[in-house]
């Protein structure tokens, strides 16, 4: 089985703001990425084994905003496949009573944070609610971790360095840093490393190999394979793209001195049971 750890659900141009789409165009240098969302075009490019966590977004700085009544109803409609995640917006009143909503109420599994996106850091103490309410019911939270393309989400809310400070006050609770920190791979490899419940996604990174392959030989060097989970951030990239671009990545380096990425850990990192990992095993 394979499980993706990261995938987007919404209703696109409907939940974005003019200025979100404009920027966009940056996502991908040279390509223009077409940000619609279909459960049958994204099943139509996975392995018919594979399982998914959807999310959508919150992010009143930068425009975007998928309500998670929108999320509960795409995961009900192909619950033998997907696991949703609900999100929220802690700059934005209300967001504590949309956390319970999303959980209690909509049935939603596990929580997404767009910190650059919302302009917030995740070690701030407002958000002490959302990490409290996370280890009481073993809820895994995913972060965006790296880089971005709108302007006025400030690169300093999403470093993963700040994840440690949350991890060393809220230990029990699974934390996922999404796209390997990108590019800011050192401090999320040794942020992982250092805490048992805190790991990364390699989403969205196989479009740029050469990178990936120094992400993930970094990833090695530090020992730390079995804290890697497969992700593709569909709908910028796909399952199938996403394995093939990860199985590729030693071919850069025949003939080379350049030494080889252990592709047994690559294929358990594709492989890897993430839901047993993230406490998301028990429907």
């Amino acid at each position: 089985m394979i499980i993706d750890v990261h995938s987007h659900v919404w209703e696109y141009p409907l939940h974005f703001s003019d200025d979100f789409r404009q920027q966009a165009q940056r996502a991908r240098a040279g390509v223009e990425v077409d940000l619609t969302v279909s459960y049958d075009d994204y099943r139509a490019s996975a392995p018919p084994d594979t399982k998914t966590i959807v999310f959508g977004g919150k992010a009143k700085l930068s425009g975007m905003w998928v309500d998670d009544h929108y999320v509960a109803a795409y995961v009900a409609a192909h619950r033998d496949t997907l696991i949703g995640f609900l999100c929220v917006d802690p700059t934005q009143e209300g967001w504590e009573r949309e956390l319970k909503q999303g959980h209690q109420e909509l049935g939603l599994r596990g929580i997404k944070l767009l910190s650059m996106y919302g302009g917030f850091r995740p070690d701030d103490a407002l958000l002490d609610p959302l990490w409290r309410y996370a280890t009481q019911h073993r809820l895994p939270v995913l972060l965006h971790t790296g880089t971005t393309f709108i302007a006025q989400a400030p690169l300093e809310c999403t470093l993963p360095r700040h994840l440690d400070a949350v991890a060393i006050r809220f230990p029990e609770v699974k934390i996922i840093m999404a796209h390997l920190g990108h590019p800011y791979e050192g401090e999320c490899i040794v942020t992982a490393r250092k805490h048992p419940n805190v790991y990364a996604d390699i989403s969205a990174l196989h479009y740029r190999p050469f990178q990936l392959y120094h992400s993930l030989m970094l990833a090695q060097e530090y020992g730390v394979w079995d804290k890697l989970l497969f992700g593709t951030d569909y709908p910028f990239t796909t399952v199938n793209d996403s394995i093939s671009g990860l199985r590729k990545l030693n071919e850069m380096t025949r003939g080379t001195g350049l030494p080889q990425l252990n592709e047994q850990a690559i294929e358990a990192m594709i492989h890897r049971d993430t839901l047993s990992l993230l406490n998301l095993n028990q429907q």
